[in-house]
């Protein structure tokens, strides 16, 4: 794969030197390295950083310049983002990250919320026994308490190298003295922000400017109470937001508005270390977030079922590819709200879904000249609904190590409460729960028994933080947003490096395919053509050309150096390195 990705590269700068000699140069470029286009990947030598905002970009590579290593890069990304990228960035929220080490050593840490200990299993049912989903959305019920500030403590003294204080200060800064708002939070602002920004007044005098009027591109946005909150966090690390001030301006809110997050609550959390799920697929390690995400084991199940067939002959997005990835998404996602949920409370059969015998045995189902109908594969509960407004940011240091980090807020902006005086926007993360186990939510999706409330439980989720390597050595570091969907879109760009020798840049911009058993439809992207699309209905697929999915944030590590990409999908994305 190295020689595939040094041809795209030398293929780039030949490109460039031609556009130089027509006296054109096309290729954009900032000041940390060559930013990425659709077709060629940025590249660096020492340490890259690929993020769904080039300010907190930046940071991160600032920050590796300055001697910090991949997760001191990635917490100081996690706070800026916090500020900068408000729909999802977050301390109000939780996550999860995969880490990789110099020394090979590979975890995961879970910072995932938790639900509160006064949640209970039919808190979100009206009183028809209904799901009511502004309960589980937009009120105060609808925040777990957040894990992100505890999670980018433990890894920070676990495995970084610098003092949190100095990490936090760009967030401290960009908060304090503000910053120019970019496209996409300006459109996010109008199209989400009135609807659950609104109503609450803490969150109205913060991204308002008078009325119902939003802050709009290229204005400065200062957030003064999130400043102090963060200057706490530096002072007095993760105890400031879960036993000090900020835990006060929390639970205050929760009392006074009907929710149910307590003091206690906030004490009580607790970040778990745990071991990746991994798998092999042709020659390469690869390494994603186990249960209470669903990503990393159906990740692996689906290279399983694929490992049966020859992808690359049948070409990629070719009809035949598109096929039988599909038929392999049946399977995993027919699978998923059955055995899927906190481990702390449910057993998760993993060996038994990532096994390569049970893979086989699912392989050998699949025929090339027919869809299986989803019916017929097996009936079951589908996974509950799961917003795709989160983010993801990768990190590669000049020593090796990597991180990958998805965390998120839920739905844009969360809850849109804004905790107080805090300016801490806070998470709607119970709605990942099945407020009705067996029963339609208001998005036509079930829930299973394995992921109903409970208090003191983590929801069910789909992030997929994942590094792949080979022989040992790092090759990828990839992840995205997406709900349902990040399942299938990290896979896509495992495969797409990996099996079609892609770079990564091509590998990002490649148009994707979703099946998630039910609704019984490839939900695809825009560049898949026409007759590829006949040839799916022939076989009996019902086709559904819809939005984009995903917005992947990838580095590959090769011995010529790094390489990034970040996704074209989104607005203010930026791979750059030094």
């Amino acid at each position: 794969m190295a020689e595939i990705i040094k041809k795209g590269w030398m293929r780039y700068l030949l490109v460039v030197l031609l556009l130089f000699w027509q006296g054109s140069v096309a290729a954009k470029v900032v000041s940390y390295g060559v930013e990425e286009d659709i077709f060629h990947p940025a590249y660096a030598k020492n340490g890259m950083v690929s993020s769904d905002n080039r300010i907190a970009t930046q940071v991160g590579v600032d920050v590796l310049e300055r001697g910090g290593n991949a997760v001191d890069a990635a917490v100081a990304v996690g706070y800026v983002l916090a500020v900068v990228h408000p729909q999802a960035g977050n301390i109000g929220g939780g996550g999860f990250m995969l880490l990789r080490t110099k020394d090979g050593k590979t975890t995961a840490i879970d910072f995932r919320e938790i639900a509160p200990s006064k949640a209970s299993r039919d808190m979100f049912l009206d009183e028809k026994g209904n799901a009511d989903s502004k309960k589980s959305l937009t009120s105060h019920l609808a925040s777990g308490v957040p894990g992100t500030v505890a999670g980018f403590a433990m890894a920070t003294e676990k495995y970084g190298t610098m003092p949190m204080s100095d990490l936090i200060q760009p967030a401290f800064k960009l908060a304090k003295d503000g910053f120019p708002v970019n496209q996409a939070l300006a459109d996010d602002l109008v199209q989400y922000g009135r609807e659950v920004l609104l109503s609450h007044d803490n969150s109205r005098a913060i991204f308002f400017k008078s009325g119902d009027v939003p802050w709009a591109k290229g204005e400065v946005l200062i957030q003064s109470d999130l400043a102090a909150s963060l200057d706490l966090i530096a002072k007095q690390g993760a105890d400031a937001f879960y036993k000090g001030k900020i835990a006060d301006e929390i639970a205050g809110e929760m009392e006074k508005n009907g929710g149910l997050i307590t003091k206690a609550d906030l004490a009580a959390y607790k970040v778990i270390e745990r071991e990746p799920v991994s798998g092999s697929y042709k020659g390469y390690e690869v390494y994603s977030m186990p249960a209470p995400s669903s990503g990393g084991i159906h990740i692996i199940q689906i290279l399983n079922i694929l490992e049966n067939f020859d992808l690359k002959s049948m070409g990629q997005n070719s009809a035949n590819a598109i096929h039988t990835m599909a038929e392999a998404m049946k399977f995993a996602y027919a699978d998923r709200s059955e055995y899927l949920g906190d481990p702390g409370f449910v057993k998760v059969p993993v060996k038994a879904l990532t096994s390569k015998e049970y893979a086989k045995s699912l392989a050998v189902k699949i025929s090339m000249n027919k869809a299986r109908p989803s019916a017929e594969i097996k009936p079951g509960k589908l996974a509950p609904y799961e917003s795709d407004q989160t983010t993801h940011f990768s990190v590669v240091d000049s020593q090796g190590n990597a991180v990958a980090v998805t965390y998120t807020l839920n739905t844009n902006f969360g809850s849109g409460i804004v905790a107080g005086k805090s300016g801490i926007l806070l998470n709607n993360q119970m709605d990942d729960f099945s407020a009705k186990p067996g029963v339609p939510n208001v998005y036509g999706l079930i829930g299973g028994e394995a992921n109903a409330v409970q208090a003191g439980k983590r929801p069910l989720s789909s992030m997929s933080p994942t590094i792949v390597t080979k022989d040992g050595k790092l090759v990828l570091v990839t992840g995205s947003p997406g709900g349902s969907r990040i399942i299938t879109t990290v896979l896509q760009i495992v495969l797409n490096t990996v099996e079609f020798n892609m770079n990564i840049a091509e590998a990002t911009n490649a148009p994707r395919i979703h099946h998630q058993w039910l609704p019984e439809e490839i939900r695809i992207e825009k560049g898949i053509s026409s007759d590829t699309i006949k040839l799916l209905e022939k076989k009996g697929h019902k086709v559904s050309v819809q939005p984009t999915m995903g917005s992947t944030q990838s580095i590959v590590v090769t011995p010529e150096g790094l390489f990034g990409a970040a996704d074209p999908r989104s607005k203010d994305d930026l791979a750059a390195g030094y």
